[in-house]
């Protein structure tokens, strides 16, 4: 009687490996511009506090700790610490493209790069910080000074916002702690084809030398045949 052949049991699929997955990048664009905003919002709330409630523009003068921290209404018409001010109607239209392109640069560059968690702070109060003294020269003409640091016996005769601070501290950050640049991505070399072996053409065998000049068999002949 045959023998009944019994089923080899199938092997189940391997399980397909799960890959593991990078963990994403960080989102520099939003945390730069979550500080942008906030310098922002908090440079532009202050100065409407200054101007429009505390009417410091006509006041001129607040004492708050004389003569440590002082409110003294200035407005600048040039860039910090009054640098390069003028009357001019075009030299204000020149500070505001000058401030917009050093924004863009700045954003450009560190979303090029590889920027740690200082670097897109300081990023960010730098660009919030210019934001600010743009709508000033867009909104009154020149920017709102109001804060003025002086010690006793020595009177500081400059005055300077929130937006200055933020700028300063910015560049200082930026040029201490510059964002690392990313690094290139490396192309996977292809294994280089193997190059087919050139075939050689067989070498000929050396042949035996003859034994006689003549071939004959060890015997020498006369010229008349004869053998000696």
């Amino acid at each position: 009687m045959a023998e009944t052949a019994t089923p080899k049991p199938r092997k189940s699929p391997a399980a397909p490996r799960r890959r593991s997955r990078k963990p994403p990048p960080p989102r520099v664009g939003r945390n730069v511009a979550l500080v942008a905003g906030l310098v922002f919002l908090l440079d532009q709330a202050l100065k409407y506090l200054v101007v429009h409630v505390l009417r410091l523009d006509q006041v001129r003068e607040i004492d708050v700790i004389d003569p440590w921290l002082n409110l003294r209404m200035a407005w600048n018409q040039g860039m910090n610490f009054g640098l390069f001010a003028s009357d001019v109607e075009v030299m204000r239209w020149v500070l505001i493209a000058i401030a917009l392109a050093v924004c863009l640069w700045v954003g450009i560059w560190v979303g090029r790069a590889k920027p740690s968690r200082f670097a897109q702070v300081s990023a960010g109060l730098l660009i919030g910080g210019a934001l600010g003294n743009v709508v000033d020269r867009l909104t009154y003409g020149a920017v709102a000074d109001f804060l003025n640091m002086s010690l006793p016996g020595w009177r500081n005769p400059y005055s300077f916002n929130v937006a200055d601070i933020a700028i300063f501290l910015g560049a200082m950050g930026l040029v201490l702690l510059p964002p690392e640049k990313k690094p290139g991505t490396k192309r996977r070399k292809t294994p280089a084809k193997p190059r087919p072996a050139k075939s050689r053409a067989p070498e000929p065998r050396p042949q035996p030398e003859a034994q006689g000049e003549l071939g004959l068999d060890d015997k020498t002949r006369d010229e008349a045949g004869n053998t000696r």
